[in-house]
């Protein structure tokens, strides 16, 4: 077995693994597994520690695995590492029942003595909520998806019952409790690994040798050009069909498309609308297409002098063009954004009002507001393909003109990626285009990470937009029951959003993915994950 690792300090202060340059052996690949393109490399390994991208949509549920998952049809938790679970009267207390016998992965740094049990999950919940545990403060020093849905704030302890069984005691009832512990993000790590890496001096190293129970482990990572898992033989649903599969991140752009039609990649996630075309027309490619709870938008630093003013929000939403983004940018693939939320949500509501397009009244708010002699405002732009927004610098380009038509100046600031970790680095910056792709189907996964005052007190609220009577009703339709109640809360929630415009809501996007058609087994969920456990050659 080649394993190849270096420690070295990455871009965002932790540890990456890395090894040579070797060229991909496509042939050998192909024996064994596939070569899978199109997206970027890792901020790190750990599903815990990031906020979207490679590691919690493609990466994590190959090597790591969650107490509960999301059904993909009714998108309610059920079984996966725990096989059942009760509650108390107040829904206060989670008991959950653990699957016997589950074995993490064996890899060339760690050989387990003992199944997965209580105490793992109890690690890899207390490492995120206690500041004392030693493996808190270790990598990324951060936990920007439960920070942003105040996870910390909402659960009081974790405990083992005994090996079989874990009690979660929650603050306040909390509808989104389950849904929010079986996303990719919620994954079981091994409490003896993590003893072992103690006892070694050596706690970085959890998050970059990961260890987990799921189908594949990581063997080897080469910084910039691939990664590759291989298979978990002791897998408890069964051997995976695939021996490995290799993460081909050195291309960006038209590159990865290339490599598929070239026959170097055999499946390429999330291509660029544009090469929709050009993917159908191959006889030897499949193309899937997923409907997806994703949004892409504007964030608006309210605190900026003149977008302080809500009348200078509103002009920039009704300057724009949301048509001809669709034409231009998703090529008839997305679907225009009345909210945050998308139309399959159970809470969406339909904003005509607020949302649309009307150039005139646009110049009568800006006079109104005192801008009518112009106003020069900066954007933003990060260049990397989603769901959400598959050709950014397309979309920016057309805001731009948008706003050059009611007088206003907008200049583009580009980079290849943002993660809002990173907002205090571009604090002058006065908006930002950006986007969210959902974990779960709860409205709340849209509205509290991205717009309340938590999240901004966190420093993980883009618009630095803060608005106590928004919050109230995301609580109340947090705790209530009554569905018929919940939808009304949420809606009311919309209209304050699409009211004060914190954020510009643009489109949202579908996911596609193309593959040879020698493969199948693939299974991506609205959620832009999925595993490999299933996927194989015909």
């Amino acid at each position: 077995m080649k394993v190849i690792f270096n420690l070295t300090v990455g871009l965002f202060g932790f540890g990456l693994l890395t090894g040579c340059n070797d060229n991909i052996d496509h042939s050998e690949i192909r024996e064994q597994g596939f070569v899978f393109c199109g997206q970027g490399a890792p901020t790190s390994f750990n599903p815990q520690q990031v906020e979207r991208g490679i590691t919690s949509e493609s990466l994590g549920p190959q090597i790591f695995e969650t107490l509960l998952q999301l059904d993909p049809e009714t998108q309610l938790p059920v079984p996966a590492l725990a096989v059942n679970w009760t509650t108390n009267q107040d829904s206060t207390e989670f008991v959950l029942e653990l699957r016997k016998d589950v074995e993490f992965q064996t890899t060339p740094w760690f050989t387990p003595t003992r199944p997965m049990n209580a105490s793992d999950v109890v690690f890899s919940f207390n490492r995120i909520l206690d500041p004392k545990n030693p493996f808190h403060n270790v990598g990324n020093n951060n936990y920007p998806w439960f920070s942003g849905i105040d996870f910390q704030g909402l659960v009081e302890s974790v405990e083992a019952i005994d090996n079989s069984h874990v009690k979660f005691t929650l603050r306040r009832p909390d509808n989104t409790f389950l849904p929010n512990i079986s996303t990719t993000f919620a994954v079981i790590h091994s409490e003896e690994y993590a003893q072992q890496l103690v006892i070694d001096d050596n706690k970085d190293k959890l998050d970059i040798y990961p260890v987990g129970t799921g189908p594949f482990y990581l063997a080897e990572y080469q910084v910039g050009d691939l990664i590759r898992l291989k298979r978990n033989d002791h897998y408890w649903r069964g051997r995976p069909k695939m021996e490995q599969i290799v993460f081909d991140i050195s291309a960006w752009g038209t590159g990865p498309l290339a490599k598929l039609l070239r026959g170097e990649c055999d499946v390429l996630n999330s291509p660029l609308s544009s090469q929709i075309p050009t993917i159908k027309k191959q006889d030897q490619l499949k193309l899937d297409a997923h409907p997806a709870m994703n949004v892409a938008f504007i964030a608006i630093n309210t605190q900026h002098p003149a977008l302080e003013d809500q009348r200078v929000r509103k002009a920039l939403s009704l300057s724009i063009n949301r048509d001809n983004i669709l034409e231009s940018v998703y090529y008839g693939t997305g679907s225009k954004a009345y909210s945050l939320l998308p139309p399959s949500s159970w809470a969406y509501q339909k904003d005509t009002v607020h949302i649309r397009y009307d150039k005139n009244y646009a110049l009568a708010l800006l006079r109104d507001a005192g801008f009518s002699t112009g106003l020069e405002l900066s954007m933003w732009v990060p260049l990397e393909t989603n769901a959400y927004n598959p050709s950014p610098r397309k979309t920016a380009e057309l805001i731009q003109a948008s706003f050059a038509d009611i007088g206003v100046k907008l200049n583009l600031y580009t980079s290849d990626r943002f993660d809002r970790t990173e907002l205090d680095q571009i604090a002058n910056i006065d908006l930002i285009l950006t986007g969210w792709s959902a974990s779960t189907s709860d409205p709340d996964n849209f509205l509290r990470p991205m717009l309340s005052c938590g999240a901004e007190q966190a420093g993980l609220n883009v618009s630095m937009w803060c608005n106590t009577d928004f919050d109230f009703l995301l609580d109340l339709a947090r705790e209530t029951n009554n569905e018929r109640f919940r939808i009304n809360l949420y809606r009311q929630a919309q209209h304050i959003m699409n009211e004060e415009v914190p954020i510009i809501p643009l489109a949202h996007g579908a996911q596609f993915q193309a593959y040879h058609k020698s493969m199948s087994g693939f299974d991506i969920s609205q959620f832009n994950t999925q595993s490999f456990y299933q996927v194989k050659r015909n």
